[in-house]
């Protein structure tokens, strides 16, 4: 009985590991993949054990910077660099990674958000406005550009997926997440608006995540990050999902089975945006 148990746990581990291939044969682009603690990095090694190929893509000044290469070794991906923001550079990228992967594609990553007053601790009632319009192109406008170079290009397969990351700050004030909130709001409407274009001429569905707080780099780096991330833990009556969590969410938003799914904003935080008060909060204010 105790072999016949361990040989259990053994093939449970074993086809845990391996995936259940549900994006065999679908090829992808992943933006923004900095370094293990990345979102994006998390959805590569999950995209790659269910049996996706894919490039992988940054500025070359992030890929400098990080530590991609050995993502790419780990997952059998080609890099391609591309600036999200200049037309020209995602037009390459899109041609290049058709071309690399022998067809076209089935899914496309956007895990892409900076904000350089965030980065100079600019308070939100004192932006510098060049600066805030970079935040809004880099973390906003950058999905569009996205979108309307891939259906220039017809580089999505029909029943194709998109998929860009946000948080609820989009729709909510939190004060330290600054003009950030702003670019959320507007990738939210474009998901809403080209999913709509993009579904009517091709089918290909568009749609964004909104994350609970992940220990990411550029996350940590928002003001006042361990204390909101304590706090979001006790309002979510499922607790935060891991940067891990997210991964499994995207790939199931690129698979065939949510094929129907498109122009959804959809809150993967363990019910911390339609919780108005936790016990556990109540608890800590009481004498």
């Amino acid at each position: 009985m105790v072999i016949l148990t361990v040989l259990s746990y053994i093939c449970h581990k074993i086809e845990r590991n391996m995936g259940n291939n549900i994006l065999k044969g679908k090829k992808g682009i992943i933006f923004g993949a900095l370094d293990e603690k990345s979102i994006a990095w998390k959805v590569a090694l999950k995209a790659h054990e269910e049996g996706a190929e894919f490039v992988l893509t940054n500025t070359a000044l992030a890929l400098r910077m990080g530590t991609i290469n050995q993502l790419a070794e780990a997952c059998n991906a080609k890099i391609i660099p591309s600036d999200v923001t200049v037309v020209e550079e995602l037009e390459t990228l899109f041609n290049e990674s058709v071309q690399a992967l022998g067809g076209k594609l089935d899914f496309v990553l956007h895990s892409v958000g900076m904000s350089p007053n965030v980065r100079k601790k600019r308070p939100y009632d004192d932006l510098n406005y060049d600066f805030f319009l970079k935040t809004l192109d880099i973390s906003g406008v950058s999905l569009h550009k996205v979108l309307q170079t891939a259906m220039k290009l017809d580089a999505i397969n029909e029943w194709g997926s998109v998929v860009a990351l946000t948080y609820i700050a989009s729709q909510r004030v939190f004060p330290d997440y600054s003009d950030m909130a702003q670019a959320k709001a507007v990738l939210e409407s474009i998901v809403r608006s080209f999913g709509y274009q993009y579904g009517m001429a091709k089918k290909v569905r568009v749609n964004s995540i909104s994350q609970s707080p992940t220990n990411t780099t550029a996350g940590s780096g928002v003001g006042g990050f361990d204390a909101f991330y304590q706090f979001a833990e006790k309002m979510s009556p499922l607790g935060n999902a891991s940067a891990e969590e997210c991964a499994d969410y995207c790939v199931s938003l690129f698979s065939d089975y949510t094929r129907k799914v498109t122009m959804q904003n959809l809150f993967h935080d363990g019910g911390y945006s339609f919780t108005g008060i936790s016990s556990e909060i109540m608890e800590s204010f009481k004498g």
